[in-house]
């Protein structure tokens, strides 16, 4: 199934209602869609790379609503909507476990990380937001570093290497990007728990 929505997300890229769809899918990922918004943003900015800039704000503002969204599922409607879509996509343990084992600071911390390179998944850590009552703003301006971040970065590297950095980004972007976010959360719980 997650294959048959790649696909069917990248085939989207070559239609004229493509930046509608970019919106819509950088929404929903952000709140209660598996696959990431990049599958469709990388075609469409190689295909018009004058159009980078223009993608990355719309992939980020949409990203960033779709967020809000997740957040009123965690803090107002957990158990009808939010619950059984976390159980749809076999996320509910790894949710439980962030829920019982996290603090305010924590989160936060997660919402940027996930935000720039999905660790955890965007939709987990938006609904967790709502649910351990984040407050709004700050979840908002977290979210638009995080994923301001993530798609000027990708539209600075489409625009600045086209083509060729295709392969990069869809093989080893996203490993490199988790490692640093690893890092930041090794880094936090060092200080956390052995600083103090």
């Amino acid at each position: 199934m997650l294959r048959r929505l790649y696909y069917w997300t990248m085939s989207l890229a070559a239609r004229k209602s493509a930046e509608a769809w970019l919106a819509v899918i950088a929404f929903i990922e952000s709140s209660i869609f598996l696959v990431p918004a990049d599958v469709l943003y990388l075609p469409m900015t190689l295909a018009r790379p004058e159009r980078a800039w223009r993608y990355a704000i719309i992939a980020t503002i949409a990203s960033v609503l779709g967020g809000i969204a997740g957040w009123f599922l965690g803090y107002y409607a957990f158990e009808a909507v939010a619950r059984p879509i976390l159980e749809f996509y076999g996320k509910l343990d790894a949710f439980e476990r962030l829920r019982t084992g996290v603090d305010y600071q924590t989160v936060l911390l997660l919402l940027v990380t996930s935000g720039l390179a999905h660790l955890p998944p965007i939709k987990v850590v938006t609904i967790l937001s709502g649910v351990a009552h984040i407050n709004l703003g700050l979840f908002i301006v977290s979210a638009i570093a995080a994923r301001g971040g993530r798609f000027l970065l990708l539209a600075w590297l489409l625009r600045r290497y086209g083509e060729p950095i295709r392969d990069f980004i869809e093989k080893r972007l996203g490993h490199i990007a988790a490692a640093g976010a690893a890092v930041l959360i090794a880094l936090y719980v060092g200080y956390r728990y052995v600083a103090h």
